[in-house]
Parts: structure tokens; C-alpha cells; sequence
């Protein structure tokens, strides 16, 4: 993937939940104060992101590995899916947070060639660093992201606000893509 595209994909992403937090601030708030103990969520997050992983391990080139790749397959596969069957506490949490860490790989993976190109990369770089940081805490801790949720949207204004400054780091790293990237 290039890295235009990337930076489209993550400004456009991050940008939809906002315009709707904008727009509607009480339903969005709802809704995010439901995220962390919904299960339905919960297991499409947590198989996404099991078979995100499991994509990414059967790209690996591991050598020392490869005799073993497809049993390790099957057993990350089904450490997924027992996942969703015996730790459903807060499951959405847990497998957002796995997808935060295989998103910054992702990011990471595709920046890195481009760093001395422009150092706009750096702003991809340092939000997968964040990314990776915000998915070590919320796996070990996921009733933490249920309290900054609760904390983020207790008033209109802080759901506005949230949303409003969320939506302009979203424009900016959509114009990047558009811009600082369009060759990248």
C-alpha cells in the first residue's frame, strides 16, 4: 500500500465517528460509553484481528520457523477464537487494542521507507508509536479505556470538543495524503 493511500484511509477513518459526534453528540456518546462491554463488537474486533495477525504471520519470510508456520497459525487462530468464548470481558477493548498494535505495524511498515523524504512521516510515525503505547495499556488494563470513554463523553461540550480536535488531526493527515504524500 502506498503511503498516500494509507494517510487517505486513516483521515477518512478517523474522521466519519467524528463528524457524527459533531453532529449527534448524545447518541455518539451512548454509543462509546456501550463500546468496551459490547460483545457482538467485541468478537468481530477480536477476529478481525486474529486473522489480521494470522495474515501477517503467513507473510512472514521466518526461516527458523517455517517447518512450524502453519501449527502456528492454527494456534494463534484458535487463541483467537477461544478468546471470544472465554475472555469476554471486555472483549471489544481487548481486540481494538490488538488491532491498535497491528495497525501501527502497518503504519510503521509502510513510513519507514519514505522517512528521509519528508519528515510529514513522522506524524504517521509518531501516531503508530501512540498506537502502540495506547494497545499495551488498554490490553493489560482494557477497564481503563472504559473510564476514559465514561470521562471523554460525561458532558456535550467534552464530546464536542473530543470530536472537534479528533476531526482536525483527521483533515490533516487526510490533506497530508492528498499533499505532503500524493507521490508516496
Amino acid at each position: 500500500m502506498k503511503l498516500s493511500l494509507l494517510a487517505i484511509l486513516l483521515g477518512a477513518g478517523l474522521a466519519l465517528p467524528q463528524i457524527y459526534g459533531l453532529a449527534n453528540p448524545q447518541k455518539f456518546a451512548v454509543s462509546v460509553r456501550r463500546f468496551p462491554r459490547n460483545l457482538p463488537i467485541g468478537i468481530f474486533l477480536m477476529l478481525l484481528a486474529t486473522a489480521w495477525f494470522d495474515w501477517n504471520v503467513n507473510c512472514e519470510p521466518i526461516a527458523d520457523f517455517a517447518a512450524y508456520k502453519p501449527a502456528m497459525m492454527v494456534a494463534f487462530a484458535a487463541i483467537g477464537i477461544l478468546s471470544c468464548l472465554y475472555v469476554q470481558d471486555y472483549l471489544a477493548v481487548r481486540g481494538l487494542a490488538v488491532l491498535f498494535l497491528l495497525l501501527a505495524k502497518a503504519m510503521v511498515d509502510i513510513g519507514r521507507p519514505h522517512l528521509g523524504q519528508t519528515p510529514w512521516v513522522l506524524v504517521i510515525q509518531a501516531w503508530a508509536y501512540l498506537l502502540v503505547l495506547a494497545g499495551i495499556w488498554f490490553t493489560v488494563t482494557p477497564w481503563k479505556m472504559r473510564d476514559f470513554l465514561n470521562w471523554m463523553t460525561a458532558t456535550h461540550a467534552r464530546v464536542k470538543i473530543g470530536s472537534a480536535v479528533r476531526l482536525l488531526f483527521a483533515i490533516f493527515v487526510l490533506l497530508l495524503g492528498l499533499t505532503a504524500f500524493r507521490a508516496m
